[in-house]
């Protein structure tokens, strides 16, 4: 069967599996669709496409009932050149609604006029728009999920304007925003702001749920059933979220307490990352079923996901405080490090007064005479918070792994295990094993290293699921030792 002949028949469906993965361009209508559209054209009618870009690109305008600029991000980067590629990617998950064109090529070492030479010839589109088009797919999110005022949508979305805003509005989509608010006219603002972020299934919830709890950030982070609660603090405000799984519609239910609406893009990028809902769990479990004992673990984890944490400062200084001692333990030293260190007011927050995660700057000014840790330790903490403030590495996502493993390997007291458990965590590196880190060292006594590394670029899945098969099998062997 043709590779369009299994996206049609995925397309009748309603495949969640496939949203995202390509976008159905109806003919007769000139409007594209994402393959759980409702919607049914006929055979001879569509034709199919890899991503959004390449829709719009033929001429196609986005669909108003299935809204494709909602659909999972694919893991596929768009464009041919490694700078287009690695640009577009960091497009998609730019956690800000301001944008400098010369700052952005920047980060890719070219200037701003030859990226948009590159993105023209590549995929027909500049950086800014591409940007901007993010923008506008936020407003109409809002505007159809929410109960945000308008004029409020507009602002969120980064418009300064109303009258620039309700123009390109309709130029992106053909329809006012009052008229496409008007189709949500049972929308109730006293229910609070709630987002629906989509994602592919199979999706491990639970895996990840289980994986925060163990990993909780002091007060910051707390579970119901079902639910993960957490504080955050952005732009010197302060506020909190709730994060549920709605299974029947293959999607991530946000519910969001914060004074500033324009942060709520920020609030969807992190959650997307923290649940890392830009993956594609099929081309995972293709990989990883080679092995029969690995395919055994998957199916009791279908659609694992990789565990990071909502800030990848508070999961790399986690990692130190937790080299050579239990996860209760480690996570004991972090509570009491927030206690000690941070300089914010505390919130009151699940019943308590929560103090905030401290800055680097909190850490290195503060007195960790009582943090009940070694002193080799405490110095390794000072130390990396130094690093960070003199710019000497970074925490961002899309760097050189191995370029950052060798700079902060440089750090007195962070070895290969703190190295590569922040590169899997904090960088959200996907093919980064801790092969000594002590739960998965104990599964590589039952399986391959050899399998294990073929399975790249997907090592870091492996070592979710090691995590979260083996981890109570090592606590009954140390309750025998006893």
């Amino acid at each position: 069967m043709k590779q369009e002949d299994i996206y049609y028949q995925a397309m009748l469906a309603r495949d969640y599996r496939f949203d995202g993965k390509f976008f159905v361009g109806v003919k007769t209508t000139g409007i594209y669709c994402r393959p759980i559209c409702p919607a049914k054209p006929k055979r001879e009618n569509v034709e199919f496409f890899s991503s959004h870009i390449d829709a719009e690109k033929a001429g196609f305008r986005p669909c108003m009932r299935c809204r494709p600029e909602s659909a999972p991000q694919s893991p596929a980067w768009i464009g041919k050149s490694a700078v287009v590629r690695r640009a577009v990617k960091i497009l998609n998950s730019q956690d800000t609604i301001e944008f400098n064109e010369d700052q952005f090529a920047e980060q890719f070492g070219v200037t701003a006029r030859h990226l948009r030479r590159l993105f023209a010839e590549e995929i027909g589109k500049t950086p800014k728009q591409l940007f901007f088009e993010n923008r506008l797919n936020l407003a109409r999110k809002l505007l159809i999920e929410t109960a945000l005022p308008i004029t409020e949508v507009a602002f969120s979305s980064g418009f300064s304007s109303i009258r620039r805003f309700n123009d390109a509005f309709k130029d992106r989509f053909k329809k006012s925003p009052g008229d496409t608010r008007r189709t949500k006219a049972t929308l109730d603002i006293k229910e609070g702001l709630k987002i629906l972020i989509p994602y592919r299934p199979p999706f491990d919830f639970d895996g990840l749920i289980k994986s925060y709890e163990n990993h909780r950030i002091g007060n910051l982070e707390w579970f119901e059933e079902g639910k993960m609660h957490r504080v955050i603090s952005m732009n010197g405000k302060v506020g909190q979220i709730a994060i549920s799984n709605d299974p029947k519609n293959a999607s991530l239910i946000v519910e969001i307490d914060f004074p500033d609406t324009s942060i709520i893009h920020t609030i969807i990028t992190r959650v997307r990352n923290l649940f890392d809902l830009s993956s594609d769990p099929v081309v995972i479990a293709n990989v990883l079923e080679v092995d029969v004992e690995i395919k055994k673990l998957l199916k009791q984890n279908p659609g694992v996901r990789l565990p990071s944490g909502w800030d990848p400062f508070e999961v790399a200084i986690s990692a130190i405080l937790g080299q050579l001692v239990s996860i209760e333990f480690g996570r004991s030293l972090v509570y009491d490090l927030i206690e000690i260190a941070s300089k914010e007011a505390s919130v009151l927050a699940n019943g308590k007064m929560v103090k905030l995660f401290p800055t680097p700057k909190d850490i290195i000014a503060a007195d960790l005479t009582s943090l009940k840790t070694t002193r080799a330790r405490k110095q390794t903490l000072l130390a990396f918070c130094s690093a960070l403030c003199e710019n000497k590495f970074s925490l961002e996502s899309t760097q050189d792994v191995d370029e950052f493993l060798k700079k902060i390997q440089q750090i007195k007291g962070i070895g290969p295990w703190t190295a590569h458990y922040i590169a899997l965590k904090a960088l959200r590196n996907t093919d980064t094993f801790p092969a000594s880190d002590l739960i998965l060292a104990r599964a590589l006594e039952k399986h391959s290293k050899e399998i294990i590394n073929k399975m790249s670029p997907w090592r870091g899945y492996v070592a979710a699921l090691f995590w979260l098969n083996y981890a109570n099998s090592l606590k009954k062997k140390k309750a025998v030792k006893k």
